[in-house]
Order: structure tokens, then sequence, then C-alpha cells
């Protein structure tokens, strides 16, 4: 029974990876211009095109299906071509593994920092994420894949991000964000907690209140947690290379800067 589930699950795993009928409109990342402003601890959140980033974006209302963690050199390691494995994902198919950069060539891309992590803390989160290199997707729990099958379930809104967490009970096999979320727990980094406020009963506190963070759990973080969060920054590589507007030529001032090209003689006989 055991291996007829895994068959299955590997056949589903593969169908939602490929590419789904509906490719994204956004405009893609600028690789150099990623490169040259990611750091470690930086997450990358990618807007997915297969067929399991169209259900996880409509479950989650976002425009973001996938998450990666930066980690530098930590893995210290490069592909055949001599690229720097700098980034940790949750992959369906892989399972935990470290890729580089060029493999999100040609996607939407946000850039996601934390803002206060000290660098003893930024190589604990690096390392929590490398030490989980090759954790595989228990791809025998069929219902972790199924839910993925039908990419704009009639189910309400309220409800939509708890089908994400729906399965075996260990979504960090599954769900790309909740690693990412575990590694920012290690250090205990908040990406989204709930506050409440506590009264000091100590004489040399008197009247004194303290706001206590809880941490949600992790299997209940989604890719765009970390670009609503308030404790993480968004990092556009256009301002980090050094935008200015003055440098632009725009259609009008570029139009009456040059005169059209003439035509040729035998286009302008055919008309």
């Amino acid at each position: 029974m055991n291996l007829l589930a895994n068959w299955l699950g590997q056949r589903l795993s593969r169908y939602l990876s490929k590419p789904g009928v509906l490719p994204s409109t956004s405009k893609p990342a600028n690789l150099q211009m990623l490169q040259a402003c990611l750091q470690p601890g930086d997450v990358l959140l990618v807007e997915g095109t297969s067929r399991v980033s169209r259900a996880i974006k409509y479950l989650t209302q976002s425009t973001w299906s996938h998450a990666a963690l930066c980690v530098g050199d930590a893995v210290g390691q490069s592909d055949s071509q001599g690229r720097s494995l700098c980034l940790i994902e949750a992959d369906m198919v892989a399972g935990v593994r470290a890729v580089p950069l060029a493999n999100f060539e040609g996607f939407h891309c946000r850039v996601c920092r934390p803002v206060s992590l000290r660098p003893s803390e930024v190589k604990q989160l690096c390392d929590f994420a490398v030490s989980s290199m090759g954790m595989q997707y228990d791809l025998r729990n069929l219902w972790d894949l199924t839910r993925y099958l039908f990419p704009t379930p009639p189910v309400p809104q309220r409800w939509r991000r708890r089908m994400i967490t729906m399965g075996s009970g260990d979504p960090t096999r599954a769900i790309c964000s909740s690693l990412i979320a575990q590694a920012f727990e290690s250090v205990h980094y908040p990406i989204l907690a709930s506050i409440d406020s506590a009264l000091l009963l100590s004489p040399q506190h008197e009247n004194f209140v303290q706001e206590v963070f809880h941490a949600k759990h992790h299997s209940l973080f989604v890719p765009r947690d970390f670009d609503v969060s308030p404790y993480f920054a968004i990092v556009k590589p256009t301002l980090v290379a050094g935008f200015d507007h003055h440098q632009l030529t725009w259609m009008d001032d570029f139009s009456a800067a040059t005169t059209p090209l003439p035509q040729p003689a035998s286009r302008a006989q055919s008309s």
C-alpha cells in the first residue's frame, strides 16, 4: 500500500510542478540587480507559474507562491556551472535543497529583509536552514497533494489559509514558508505575532506595562506573511542600484528628438 501511495504521490507532485496555463503577467526580476542586493538572512518571495503555485496564490490571496532563504556561502557548494548555491528552498519533488539564484530567472520576485539580526543570529539562521537540507516531502500523504488539484476551491475566504496546513501534520516538508518560519523561530525573530499587554507587579516597575509577543505556529505561515510583516523591510533592487528618474527617457521626449525612419521602397510601393 505504501509503495502504491508513494508512486501516486510522485506522479501527482510532478503534475503539479509543471507550468500552469496562466503565466505571470508581472515583470521578471533583474538577476544582476537581485544578486547585488541580496544578503544572508533575506527572504526571496517568488511568483511561481506552476499548477501548485496557482492554487497557493488563490488560497493565500497573494501574488507570492514560493519563498526561499538566502544563506550566502553557508552551503559552501556550487552547481555544475560554478554558480553559488546561495538559497535554501523546500521543493515538492526534490525536498529541501540549495539552489543558485539563477533558478529564479524569469520570475517576479521580492526581497524581504529582517532588520535587527546580529551577525551571530544571521549565522544561526542560515545554519538552521542548511541543516534541513535533504528533508523530503512525504509523498505517501496524498491529501497534501490532492488539495492543490483544484486551483480555486469553492471555500470561504476565512478557511483558505487553513487548507494550506491540512494534511500530515508535518507541513515543513511541503510548504517552503514553514521551513523559513522555523529558521526565524530559532533566533526568536518575529514574522507575524500577536501582542498582549502584561502589567508588572514588581515594586521597581509599578504600573509598568510590558508587551509580550506570542508567535504563531510555523505551520501556519505562508509566503505572503513575509511581505505583510511589520518586521521585514521590502528591498527593491532597482532602488538599491541607484535609481534616478532624471535619467529616464520618456516616449514623448524620444519622439520629439528623433525623426521616423524612411520606409523601404518596396513596402511603400505595395501600400
